[in-house]
């Protein structure tokens, strides 16, 4: 009776610091996360603080190195922290990624605006970006690693699945924070400085998410070879400078992550942006169908973690990223047809044709609204259909001649800007955009959703179809990487794939898709990026990437 008693009792405390070890390193993920997307949620009044006062030139520059730099920096993150924790441990590198993304974020609520300060504004701005950066390319691979190391063997996919949903639950803390205190504040309040509470209040979530992670001892595995003097003298070397583990590394790139990380944000950001700025849907609703499709999908992780403990990993991701290769066309058509009936509609009854010679039209690309796009007859005509994210498509027109837009059988003759002074350009532009604008009316196109026709209920399924090849492919991943790389190294080996994929394949996904719907006018162009991404990592992954669930991770 007594060794039963021990035994429960042992089992019991074995319980308990499995939860404690999975709630402290998802609490303090969770949290990193949430610092990291203040920032993009609150772009608008960030940009207007630091942004404005400064020449054309340099505020472009500035404004696109803040957004760009906490994905950019994020792989030189996990170099230098992925090193520190096989050099020094876990534990205690995660406490610093925390202490750095909290303290950085904290910053930014008392950083002086550029009225104050001047130029020295954007560019401390953009140097807590990259510091928020560093933070969280450390970050994942120290839970991961941390987290798994722990759980026991039969167990890692659905322990691991916890971190997985810590960058949904943390878009949902940040997004209702500042939804809350928009509210409660009112717009004129929160935009002159309100904005900044959300990052003050954080240094309380940084102070509770130390706490808890200073009360977790060393990971096990770890903790064995630092006692047995086999930890890794030089694992960067170890990492990337063999082969025989560098191989794998590519191989967990192009095999596993770049597929996930691209499905991930096409799931939670391209959908948005979609709903938004392609299916005229106004921002409140498109913000509520998402978060009502995250809400339902979200336990998702941790079905698709449990279950690959029992079938795998590999066979869960490739199912994932060959889905969203076969389904993602097919799905966004049906979204504009469930957010906007009209505008499909439209597109299919009355299309929109550009009659331009291609020579005279630039990329029409202006992520911050600054390019006038009135040097060509061409550049006038795109322009306004890209603005208004009218799909249309191109036909070449002889040397010489004066760009048409085609609204159906209506011809639409653009201004020739070598004919006339800026005066009469600026009339003429005006009335031409006038014209259009009635003319796609006209012909069905609406000037934005019509609340009372967008199927809600479909809206939300289909995100929901796409969350779920998100949440397939991303589950498995930390489990999967732990498994992949010797526990040398794995900490180095396993961070490096992860933020080059989810930085930059990932994190500029929403950019360069939007950029390939503006080029060509089609509003579903965008989507060939997370297509041929996706079915190359299926090919890549079928072909090479090992199964690993039955794996030893200790050795």
């Amino acid at each position: 009776m007594a060794d039963t008693a021990s035994a429960a009792a042992a089992a019991s405390d074995l319980r308990r610091r499995d939860i404690k070890v999975i709630a402290a390193s998802s609490l303090g993920t969770m949290f990193e996360w949430f610092d990291f997307y203040l920032y993009g949620l609150l772009a608008s009044y960030i940009s207007a603080q630091f942004f404005s006062g400064v020449n054309e030139t340099t505020g472009f520059i500035l404004a696109l190195a803040a957004f760009a730099a906490g994905f950019a920096i994020r792989p030189l993150g996990s170099i230098v922290f992925g090193r520190i924790g096989d050099l020094v441990g876990r534990k205690y590198t995660f406490l610093v990624t925390m202490g750095l993304m909290g303290l950085s974020t904290f910053a930014v609520g008392f950083l002086p605006n550029y009225a104050t300060i001047g130029i020295a504004a954007p560019v401390i701005l953009v140097g807590l970006r990259l510091v928020q950066g560093l933070a969280v390319g450390g970050e994942y691979g120290g839970a991961a690693t941390y987290v798994a190391e722990h759980a026991p063997d039969g167990r890692r996919g659905f322990f691991t699945s916890f971190i997985q949903t810590t960058a949904t639950i943390g878009l949902f803390a940040a997004l209702l924070m500042v939804i809350g205190l928009r509210g409660l504040m009112g717009e004129d309040a929160f935009a002159d400085w309100g904005w900044r509470i959300p990052f003050l209040l954080s240094i309380f979530l940084l102070a509770i998410s130390l706490w808890i992670r200073f009360q977790l001892s060393e990971s096990p595995t770890f903790q064995k070879m630092k006692e047995e003097g086999a930890t890794s003298k030089a694992p960067l070397a170890e990492a990337f400078g063999r082969w025989s583990n560098l191989k794998y590394v590519l191989i967990a790139l192009f095999g596993g992550v770049a597929g996930q990380a691209v499905i991930g944000y096409t799931g939670q950001f391209y959908t948005l942006f979609y709903l938004e700025r392609i299916a005229d849907v106004d921002p409140a609703t498109s913000n509520v169908l998402l978060v009502i499709s995250l809400i339902i999908a979200t336990p998702t992780f941790v079905f698709f973690g449990w279950l690959s403990d029992k079938i795998g990993r590999k066979k869960i991701i490739m199912t994932a990223c060959i889905l969203a290769a076969l389904t993602l066309f097919p799905l966004f058509k049906a979204l504009t047809h469930a957010a906007n009936p009209e505008l499909a509609r439209a597109v299919r009854e009355a299309p929109v044709t550009v009659v331009a010679v291609p020579d005279e039209c630039s990329v029409q690309f202006d992520p911050i609204g600054r390019n006038t796009y009135d040097s060509s007859s061409c550049d006038i005509a795109k322009a306004y259909l890209a603005r208004n994210g009218i799909n249309y498509t191109n036909l070449d027109a002889e040397p010489g001649s004066i760009a048409e837009i085609h609204v159906g059988g209506t011809v639409i003759v653009a201004p020739d800007p070598s004919r006339q002074d800026a005066d009469s350009l600026a009339t003429a532009i005006d009335a031409f955009r006038t014209q259009v604008g009635a003319e796609l009316i006209a012909a069905g196109y609406p000037s934005e959703a019509d609340p009372a026709q967008i199927n809600r209920p479909l809206v939300i399924a289909i995100i929901v179809a796409i969350m779920l090849m998100v949440t397939a492919a991303y589950a498995p991943l930390a489990a999967m990487l732990v498994e992949l790389f010797p526990a040398r190294v794995r900490y180095t080996s396993m961070s490096l794939p992860y933020h080059i994929g989810n930085g930059w394949f990932g994190g500029f996904l929403p950019t360069t898709a939007f950029a390939m719907v503006a080029a060509t006018g089609n509003i579903h162009f965008g989507l060939w990026y997370p297509v041929v991404i996706a079915g190359m990592t299926a090919i890549v992954g079928i072909l090479f990437l090992p199964e690993t669930f039955r794996r030893n991770i200790d050795a």
